[in-house]
């Protein structure tokens, strides 16, 4: 048997790790194993000892430890979750009518201005608005348009280099 408990690789006696997920989310290890590793720490044991009996980070038996001792309950947080749109009602009216109102604005001048009215938003918060809105909006400050370098007279630079002056 290998040291993870897959005699032979063809089977295994424990579900962590087998079911697929994303990499950034892992599946939280049992209430079971989380209240056996504080039981064992609060009865006096070495936080080291009880995570290598337990075959867990030495970090998750701490946090685990912080965390019954903060709430009673080492139990997982809750994982993923929706976060609701900031941008509705009153400040979605406002940001259509800004937006309507045609004056040059840039994306990162919305999220200024809307900070200014102590709305906190992120420069993707409002790309997100403005494509969920199908609103076309100015990618830039107005400016002069630089002329294509192909196309432009030589430079006076170049024309002294070849004796044209």
């Amino acid at each position: 048997m290998n040291r993870e408990g897959f005699p032979n690789r063809l089977f295994a006696d424990s579900r962590l790790g087998l079911d697929w997920r994303p990499a950034w989310m892992t599946k939280p290890y049992s209430l079971d194993l989380r209240d056996r590793a504080v039981a064992r720490v609060v009865a006096g044991e070495t936080v080291r000892s009880v995570a290598a009996t337990l075959r867990v980070g030495v970090s998750s038996v701490v946090k685990w430890s912080q965390r019954f001792r903060a709430t009673g309950s080492a139990a997982p947080r809750k994982m993923g979750g929706y976060r609701p749109r900031v941008l509705i009602g009153e400040h979605r009216a406002w940001l259509l009518r800004r937006i309507a109102s045609g004056s040059d604005m840039t994306l990162r001048g919305l999220v200024a201005e809307l900070a200014e009215q102590g709305v906190k938003v992120s420069y993707r918060t409002v790309w997100n608005f403005v494509h969920r809105e199908k609103i076309s909006y100015k990618k830039k400050r107005s400016s002069r348009r630089a002329k294509s370098p192909r196309r432009s007279p030589p430079s006076r630079a170049l024309e002294t280099l070849s004796g044209q002056d």
